[in-house]
């Protein structure tokens, strides 16, 4: 029987790692935690309103289909991280039950994804902390926040317990606020005349972008304790209760805002604290909107990091990537390089768009985290079919996104697949000549 899940990982020292190995150091407290640190970000400060301008009064309909294609989604990446508990989360599932073809895929979508959803986590804790000079901020979030994953995975567990308690204290006060204020009509929550289904699947894929980060627990698998039983627990408890959370949410902002009002709402969560007659308290929500995407910035720059670790170490990224710290522990290399990138497009670009962008490639690496699923040989009688839900649902959604989101990310994976063959087949005519030679 094991006791990990009882004892907090930062009470005694852990034993140095093999050479090229990550250290076990999460428990399921702690996993749970990573989970909800991904989920709870910006995206629920952010993404309602335009998924409202999409789906209108159909927004709890849109959520219940993000919610349902995430559940997929987790279910084939806990069952395909029990199996492959290493780093890598879907490039290395795709590597291995599709081929290394698929999973440079996963793992270049997830890679380019993600990057650009840390910048705009940095740049929008920076509009909401200083509203007049967003960048200096996002450099500053961006920089420490690497310093951080850079000492190690136990002090990333530790600080994302932090910032998951306050979002979440934050997010209870704006439901409870909004449920015992003054409120719209019912009907808000049920009004279905004017029902769009293309909209209500935009603002599904948008939704999407406010879950994605549930198989942030993937990547880590190779710093969980006793992943076999770790993971699979972990991936439906952190879901299940972000579900709840963001229903709750939802219900709160359809309620005082009334579809109409949220969809032209830039933020929707301090404009229904506001409508309710506390609008002293609105500076609540500035402080959750900060801590939430520091939150979803340190859990993806710690899985951006171990994913380039993955793909380093099988050469689909330079293999100098591929090291890994012998005191802290972690693929400091590649943490470092993520750092430098993201303070770079803080620091130049305007990443607005970067939410689209993102969603496609994230769609993209589950997609692949599906069909790998498919793949395992198993007795559960429902794996395949959720896997099958999964992959469909993630192509549907990824189509439903704004066009120019769609034609931008599939270039860039199909920059990413070209430059991947060139050098395969140069490295191919290489080896030929040095055995001339």
């Amino acid at each position: 029987m094991h006791d990990d899940q009882s004892v907090p990982a930062q009470q005694s020292q852990p034993s140095p790692a093999p050479d090229g190995v990550l250290r076990r150091e999460l428990n399921l407290r702690d996993a749970v935690l990573v989970g909800l640190g991904a989920m709870l970000g910006a995206g629920v400060f952010a993404a309602f309103a335009p998924a409202a301008r999409a789906a209108g009064a159909g927004l709890l309909l849109a959520l219940a289909a993000a919610a349902v294609v995430a559940y997929c989604n987790a279910t084939s990446s806990a069952a395909l991280a029990a199996a492959h508990p290493q780093a890598g989360g879907s490039y290395l599932y795709g590597r291995r039950q599709l081929g290394p073809l698929w999973g440079f895929l996963a793992g270049w979508g997830f890679v380019i994804g993600k990057t650009a959803s840390c910048a705009a986590m940095a740049l929008t804790a920076g509009a909401y902390a200083w509203p007049d000079h967003p960048r200096p901020v996002a450099v500053v979030a961006a920089a420490a926040l690497t310093a951080v994953n850079y000492l190690g995975v136990t002090r990333t567990a530790a600080l994302n317990r932090l910032l998951v308690a306050v979002t979440l204290a934050v997010l209870g006060f704006v439901v409870v606020t909004c449920l015992a204020g003054d409120r719209g009509a019912v009907s808000s929550l049920t009004d279905a005349t004017s029902l769009d289904a293309y909209g209500v699947l935009q603002a599904a894929g948008l939704l999407f972008f406010a879950f994605a980060g549930y198989a942030r627990l993937a990547t880590l698998g190779e710093e969980v304790r006793d992943p076999e039983r770790t993971i699979p627990r972990a991936v439906p408890l952190a879901l299940g209760i972000v579900v709840a959370v963001y229903a709750l949410v939802a219900v709160g902002l359809l309620l005082v805002l009334s579809p109409a009002g949220l969809a032209a709402s830039t933020a929707p969560l301090r404009d229904a604290v506001a409508a309710t007659g506390h609008e002293d308290w609105a500076v609540l929500v500035r402080v959750g909107a900060v801590t939430a995407s520091l939150g979803v910035l340190l859990s993806a720059m710690a899985g951006v990091g171990r994913t380039t670790l993955a793909m380093a170490r099988d050469r689909e990224l330079p293999v100098a990537l591929a090291a890994v710290h012998p005191r802290f522990g972690v693929p400091h290399r590649a943490e470092l390089t993520l750092g430098a990138v993201v303070v770079v497009i803080v620091s130049v670009s305007d990443v607005r768009g970067a939410i689209g962008f993102s969603s496609l490639g994230v769609l993209v690496y589950y997609a692949v985290a599906n069909a790998s699923a498919w793949t395992l040989r198993t007795r559960s009688a429902v794996r395949r079919p959720v896997a099958a839900l999964g992959l469909v649902g993630c192509v549907v959604l990824a189509a439903a996104l704004p066009f120019t989101s769609v034609v931008s990310g599939i270039g860039v994976l199909a920059c990413g697949l070209l430059l991947r063959a060139v050098v395969r087949a140069r490295r191919a005519d290489a080896g030929p000549r040095r055995g001339r030679g």
